[in-house]
This record gives C-alpha cells, structure tokens and sequence, in this order.
C-alpha cells in the first residue's frame, strides 16, 4: 500500500495543475459573453477570449467541449456562432451556420454535433429547413455542416456514445407555440445521422445539458414552472443499445438536476433548482447520484442527499447557484454563484475531499465550465507516464488515490504505478 501510495503521489505531482475555462453567459441581447480563465488558484482573466483576439465572444455562450487534442468548441447561442479555439485560447474559426445553436458533443476527433432550435440549417452550403428542432454535424478539418437531421422540438442536451448521438428534447416554446413539450430522447446513427430510435420518458420538457459518465446520462427536467413538477432522469445509453423496451432504459427521480456534473468515480453531483409561477420562488435540492447503484435496485438506492467534504453546506449559503463542475483529471470540484443575475458571480474551487479552497471573482452568469489537461497530460491519446515507484498491487485507484471497484468508460485510473483510460 505505500508504494501505491507513492505511485500516487508521483502522479499527482504531475497531474496535479488545474486549468480551467469558464463560460460567462453575460446578459442574453447584450452581446456580452466572456470567458474566464482560472490557472492554480489565479484567476488570470477574465476576458480571455477578447485579450487573446481582440474581439467579443459574442452573445449568450451555452455550451463548451474539449474536440480533441488541439481544439475547443463553444456555443454562442444568440450569435449563431461554433466559435473554435485552440487550448491556448487563440480563434481558429467560427461556423455561423447554426442558428439558435444550444448544446455540444464531440465524438473525440473528426465532428461536433450540435443541437438547434432553429427551423434552418446551411448544409454542404445548401440551406435545409425543419419544421422541429436538428441536431448538426460539423466537420472540423472543414467547419461546414456536412450533415443535420431532424429531431423533436427545442432539443437541447446531447451526447456521444458508441457511436450514436443522444438528443433530450423540450419543446420548451410549447408556451407560446403550436405544440406541445416534447418527452422523448432522440438517437442517431453519428455517421449515417439516421434517427434510429425515440425513447419516451413520458416526462416534458427535458432542458439543460446533460451530464455523463460512462453509459449513463444525467438529463434535467424542471416541469412546467406551473402544475407539472421538477425532475431528473438517469438514463442507460446501454440498455437503449440493447434494445430493452423504453421503460427499462431510464429512472425518473423527485431530485432535479438543473446544475450537475460527473465525477471521476462514476457518480453525480447535482444542484436542482424548482421554480414556480404561482410563487415567484427558488426551492432547491442536492444530492449526490450513483447511476449503477440506482438500476441495480431499480430506484431503490443510490440516490444521497450529501457531498464531499463542506461542498454542500458552503454551496447553501450562495445567492443563486449557477453552475457545478469537477475537474475529470483531478477531482477538484467548482461551483459557481450567480448573485443577481446582473453583476459578476462568483466561482469557488474545492480539493477532491470537498475541502474549500478559495472563491474568485468572475463575470454575468458563470455557468459553462471546461477543464484543460494538465502539463505532461493529452487530451484523448494519453501516454502511459510510471510513478518512481511502481504501485506492489493491481488494484484500480482514481487519481485521488481512492480504490475504484466499477472503472468508467473514459475515465483515467492508477493501476500497477501507471495511469490508464478505462475503455469500454
């Protein structure tokens, strides 16, 4: 155990940096979007993207994912910009050709995919029209749309795996259009961009990005602000792969997930905000997730209302939480604070044992975060580094030097003094 310890240790040494982009929403129609960059306890900027290109992000980034080793994707949703950077923060292109562009997914390479709730689309420079919402498909040697497919209205979170796209769809203009809210995820072929299936959770408006970890998705529903109660739902990408009939392929939970994150162990942290009309009100709940435990049991357990260290109580104290992250290489979890909604937030970092560490200053509406691999580390094609001294079991342990039974897919781990992917 104290080489484990040691192998530990050494990898921590090195994997050790936290660098972290934030997406600042600003105020939607204000054009004023900004991205915050946080490095080893400092916030450098926050302005990032204006000081490294001398130009405004644009208006109301939603969304942002690591493509692969040298790119990042962003969504500006009012813009109707995929504006691409580099790591360094440096602009490389912006595909304009999405309008009302909402949340992303990567297949870890090639293409992004994009869901829209617009009725338009430029594909391979020829303009499609929908009458839902579409999910498109950017190539990025190219940045041109080279595929989009209809789903159903205002989708919203998406997601990559084995080689299909997960759609949660809203319908969340259903108040003042011509349809109801959707209920279902949609699921497409990521090559051939074919609709393969619409699972029906027979819960509305399923709003937010989802979070995911491994075969599991953490997909938010907050009702509809009146009558129709929040929600959460874990879904299994697995079992919809399976074939299982679309009962056995999610569980519904009292406990919205309006904020939430994964964690390298495999679980959940989510903050869920219920809002109501009839009161004008804020009531929120916490709870910390585990998606294996929940289909072991059916629903039966899994679910804690607790989370590491002082996270849940310092998180109780902010005005108006806006936004949840842990870092998948470190464990080091953020959270941000949004106070009124006008002024700037604010974002706190905790260690991996909830340990609070520190809050920063950031812009409007902190809310998208992404975190960057540390020195010595690459996105996507990681190469073994060994620990000084090699670990004397075979025992998995996360980078937090915690023994992990059930490894996730796309998760790093320590095994035998070296770090490794857990694959599918």
């Amino acid at each position: 155990m104290v080489a484990v310890i040691a192998a530990t240790a050494t990898l921590l040494s090195i994997f050790g940096q936290e660098r972290i982009i934030l997406l600042n929403e600003g105020n939607w129609q204000a054009d004023n979007g900004r991205v915050s960059y946080f490095e080893n306890g400092t916030m450098v900027s926050n302005q990032w993207f204006r000081e490294k290109n001398g130009y405004k992000l644009g208006d109301t980034p939603n969304d942002i994912i690591q493509v692969n080793e040298n790119l990042i994707a962003m969504a500006i949703n009012w813009s109707n910009i995929v504006q691409f950077i580099r790591p360094d923060g440096t602009a490389v292109a912006a595909t304009e050709d999405i309008p009302n562009n909402r949340k992303l997914a990567s297949d870890g390479g090639r293409y992004v995919y994009i869901s829209s709730y617009g009725h338009e689309c430029k594909v391979n420079d020829r303009m499609e029209e929908f009458t839902r919402g579409y999910v498109a498909k950017i190539d990025v040697t190219t940045f041109k749309v080279v595929a989009a497919t209809e789903v159903g209205y205002e989708p919203e979170g998406i997601a990559y795996y084995k080689g299909k796209i997960f759609v949660a769809n809203t319908g969340g203009y259903a108040f003042n259009e011509d349809h109801e809210y959707e209920t279902t995820v949609d699921v497409l072929d990521a090559v051939t961009m074919k609709k393969e299936r619409s699972v029906d959770t027979k819960i509305i408006n399923l709003y937010g990005k989802l979070s995911q970890t491994g075969q599991y998705l953490l997909i938010n529903s907050p009702g509809d602000y009146y009558d129709v109660q929040a929600a959460g739902i874990v879904f299994d990408c697995q079992a919809v792969l399976d074939g299982k009939p679309d009962s056995e392929c999610f569980i519904v939970t009292d406990y919205p997930c309006t904020y939430s994150t994964a964690t390298p162990d495999g679980k959940f942290l989510c903050i869920g905000s219920r809002f109501s009309y009839y009161t004008m009100g804020y009531e929120f709940c916490y709870a910390t997730i585990d998606p294996k435990v929940l289909f072991d049991t059916v629903g039966g357990d899994g679910i804690y209302e607790r989370m590491p260290g002082t996270v849940l109580e310092d998180i109780k104290k902010f005005a108006m939480p806006y936004g949840m992250y842990v870092n998948p290489y470190t464990g080091f979890i953020y959270a941000t604070d949004a106070a009124d909604y006008a002024s700037g937030g604010r974002m706190h970092q905790w260690d991996a044992n909830g340990r609070h560490l520190g809050d920063w200053g950031v812009y409007i509406n902190p809310a998208h975060f992404l975190a960057l691999p540390p020195d010595g580390m690459s996105f996507g094609g990681m190469e073994d580094i060994i620990a000084d001294t090699p670990a004397a079991d075979s025992t998995i342990y996360s980078l937090q030097g915690i023994p992990v039974a059930n490894p996730v897919p796309g998760q790093l781990y320590i095994q035998n003094g070296k770090k490794f992917i857990q694959h599918n």
